[in-house]
């Protein structure tokens, strides 16, 4: 999407070790009208799956996967949570996965009345770096029994491997911008 990179190239900042800060529009202050037709690019490529629920991680990858389920008719949007309230009763589904930004590894659970066997899930979040995040979402969906029908992610660094750490699950992986390479302080995207 060229509006999308557009913005990662005028409003991004490479901080380095592969941490790429665009909070002006998606990280922390939010661009709805940008993140509303990302969503809807998102929606569009994988309308033919017939997902009927979206998985993300809580908290950024929120928006984008809001974004996609209201592009795809409205469907429920799950999102991982990070710390267990007490209104989430047992048994849950739990994975850990590594926090880049963080430094330490997170849990992530979700209720198992919010993902069943009969659903198909279309895991969205806003990066696709390493792959571990996601990794860990789709072994939730196998857990649950759902089946997973896809990946998309608002930007993708492909330098840090996670498409290649996801190519096992065996589904369709969509990004809405590309970045493919960061390093002396670049910030390179694919050509679209």
């Amino acid at each position: 999407m060229e509006t999308l990179q557009q913005r990662i190239i005028t409003e991004g900042r490479n901080l380095g070790r592969g941490i790429l800060k665009i909070d002006s529009f998606l990280n922390h202050q939010l661009d709805v009208a940008l993140l509303e037709a990302v969503g809807a690019e998102l929606a569009g490529r994988f309308a033919h799956a017939s997902p009927t629920r979206i998985l993300t991680a809580e908290v950024s990858g929120i928006i984008p996967a809001a974004m996609v389920a209201k592009a795809l008719g409205n469907i429920p949007m799950v999102y991982a949570r990070k710390k267990k309230p007490v209104t989430m009763m047992e048994p849950v589904f739990v994975e850990e996965a590594p926090s880049h930004t963080k430094g330490h590894d997170v849990s992530l659970m979700v209720s198992p009345e919010f993902l069943t066997a009969a659903d198909r899930i279309l895991i969205v979040d806003d990066f696709l770096a390493s792959g571990r995040t996601i990794d860990a979402l789709a072994r939730i969906v196998k857990t649950s029994g759902g089946t997973l029908v896809g990946i998309a992610a608002v930007v993708e660094k492909i330098f840090e491997g996670g498409r290649d750490f996801l190519l096992p699950w065996g589904v369709p992986i969509e990004t809405a911008a590309t970045i493919v390479d960061m390093s002396e302080g670049k910030i390179v995207l694919r050509e679209t």
